[in-house]
């Protein structure tokens, strides 16, 4: 077996992607938590080409980003699959997992660092099971010059916030017709399987924004893939941001 770490931060979404990945594969691995912004000066010191997470070592080898690892993983241990053998099955898989890599994770993390600004209380419930190398409530009492990094980093703004939450239904309709159309949802899961189910799980740790997964099955798909992803906030979000996101997009 390959000696992998994954290094990573507390309820990030791509980082599990990862972790579902690698246990998907069977591989065993280690597994390193940094703190937001801290960890950006970790990976440059560690030689990794980007600071940002999930990055891993593989057999000392460095690879980065949800989807070269996936990749990485499909290589190293072909079996289970993470992608159909049929190339145009593949190809379809493929885009549902660039859909989930490049136009779902951001405005979830957007919200998240707009409301941890707004309120960092619950930081500490998204840090469950995390190994910092410090007491989660040092972390926690001490972050508000991360969080407000992290926000400014990930242009966390008012204005480009309440445009994710405005676009969260329709982005919810795709990940529903993905299931409908049979790329997600299967008995197996796949790479977009795992790319995206994680990401939503994120989203539905805010009570705000439950009630835009009621009775979707996208809400299922989380249900079956991610059941325990850390984190619970209370509401936080300007009550006139959120008429269209609780309400079931058109299909």
């Amino acid at each position: 077996m390959p000696s992998i770490r994954l290094y990573t931060i507390p309820g990030s979404h791509p980082g599990t992607t990862v972790a579902l990945m690698l246990e998907r594969k069977g591989l065993p691995f280690k597994r390193t938590d940094l703190m937001p912004v801290v960890s950006k000066g970790v990976l440059k010191a560690l030689r990794f080409g980007d600071v940002t997470v999930p990055a891993m070592k593989i057999d000392g080898r460095r690879v980065q980003g949800s989807v070269v690892i996936a990749r990485e993983l499909e290589r190293i241990q072909p079996l289970p699959p993470l992608y159909p053998a049929d190339p145009e099955e593949r190809s379809r898989v493929e885009e549902a997992e660039r859909f989930g890599d490049e136009e779902l994770q951001h405005p979830i993390r957007q919200i998240l660092w707009w409301a941890l600004r707004h309120d960092s209380t619950p930081l500490r419930s998204y840090s469950e099971g995390a190994k910092l190398g410090v007491p989660i409530g040092l972390a926690v009492r001490t972050a508000a010059p991360i969080v407000a990094l992290s926000a400014r980093f990930n242009e966390a703004t008012d204005e480009n916030v309440r445009r994710d939450v405005e676009a969260l239904p329709g982005l919810l309709d795709r990940v529903d017709s993905y299931i409908a159309d049979g790329v997600i949802g299967g008995a197996e899961p796949n790479a977009a399987d795992l790319q995206i189910a994680p990401s939503l799980a994120l989203a539905m740790t805010m009570q705000d924004l439950r009630g835009a997964f009621e009775g979707r099955p996208c809400a299922e798909l989380v249900g079956r893939l991610v059941p325990d992803f850390p984190g619970d906030f209370p509401p936080v979000l300007p009550p006139e941001w959120l008429g269209s996101a609780t309400a079931r997009g058109e299909r």
